[in-house]
């Protein structure tokens, strides 16, 4: 049986001759780094665990083998890259508690297990110079500004994009070109699976989003303002493209009729804040970074480097248990990949 994403892909044609840009994957990187290491509790033969370094490149290869991709970037966040949204929204990401993820048995300890995060994602880049993929990681940027970035940059041109995370937030850049595919649920996000879903349009996600607030990233919402009772007030949301604007010149037409549109005039400039923080189709990037990514961009990816992916790998002792026949592995997976790629010059 075809599976949904190749259902997805037909429309590309039956040209079997691709350009690099056709079907581009975008991959927030610590995200998919994170799932794989609160989950997978293997240990090597040296009992060392592995589960992030390990259940990550096996992650990699399904998807490699479920997208067909033409390229893939990997992109991660910089050190400091809540920055530029915490000076708009102090509280951003503040209630966050750091508990341990895995197993109670791996880790002695919350440092230990922190160490070890650190120590496998540090691991994880060397894997990745080996492979045709690109890989990005700017200081004080958050992933989400880069991908957002790539996302319409590459889909502006009529390519088809697909983003690989479980972050709600990459829902708004839903579009005819962008795809958003979160792995916990197997599920792609088109415009028609997402209006049977939430009942509204993409290019309303982030107006609903603001309204609601998101407990992850600690952005507080409209009090008593839930997404049911949110419908209710703005059914309008439903069938057109809401601006933050139209919101505020509803509630200041319709304020004596409910509480809640009041509190939407009172927490005005809270709004208007939490809004440019969430905004990725305004990426919080200087013209500096945007050529940063644009070079790589337009750099061609390094061949596959077997050998030294290999070493790696048998240096780690992995294993068989995560990845049989490492070679027949990166053969299968990543040799499509190498069509554009050039050997690495140094």
């Amino acid at each position: 049986m075809k599976s949904n994403i190749f259902k997805l892909l037909d429309n590309l044609g039956e040209n079997t001759s691709f350009n690099v840009n056709d079907r581009v994957v975008l991959i927030d990187g610590f995200n998919l780094f994170m799932r794989n290491f609160a989950v997978i509790n293997y240990m090597n033969d040296e009992g060392a665990h592995i589960g992030g370094l390990g259940g990550f490149l096996r992650s990699l290869g399904t998807l490699v083998k479920e997208f067909n991709p033409t390229s893939i970037y990997i992109i991660f966040d910089g050190i400091g890259s809540s920055v530029n949204r915490k000076n708009l929204v102090p509280d951003y990401k503040i209630g966050r508690t750091r508990q341990k993820l895995t197993n109670k048995n791996i880790f002695n300890n919350l440092q230990e297990e922190s160490e070890a995060k650190v120590s496998q994602i540090s691991r994880l880049v060397h894997y990745l110079k080996c492979l045709p993929v690109k890989v990005i990681s700017i200081d004080r940027i958050e992933a989400d500004d880069i991908i957002a970035y790539l996302a319409l940059k590459i889909a502006n041109d009529q390519s088809k994009v697909f983003i690989v995370s479980s972050d709600n937030d990459f829902f708004q850049l839903i579009s005819d070109n962008i795809t958003v595919y979160r792995p916990q649920e197997k599920v792609y996000y088109n415009r028609e699976v997402f209006k049977n879903k939430f009942s509204i349009f993409p290019e309303n996600y982030l107006v609903y989003k603001t309204l609601v607030g998101d407990s992850a990233d600690n952005i507080k919402g409209i009090k008593d303002l839930g997404p049911k009772t949110l419908l209710q007030k703005f059914p309008e949301i439903l069938e057109s493209d809401l601006s933050l604007n139209d919101i505020f010149k509803i509630s200041e037409e319709k304020y004596q009729k409910h509480i809640i549109y009041s509190r939407i005039l009172f927490d005005r400039k809270l709004l208007e804040d939490t809004y440019k923080i969430m905004d990725l189709k305004n990426p919080m990037l200087d013209e500096e970074e945007k050529e940063f990514i644009n070079k790589i961009v337009n750099e061609p990816v390094k061949k596959l480097d077997i050998s030294s992916f290999v070493e790696l790998f048998s240096q780690d002792r992995i294993g068989n248990n995560i990845i049989k026949n490492i070679s027949f592995w990166l053969n299968e997976n990543f040799t499509q990949l190498n069509s554009f790629s050039v050997n690495d010059p140094n």
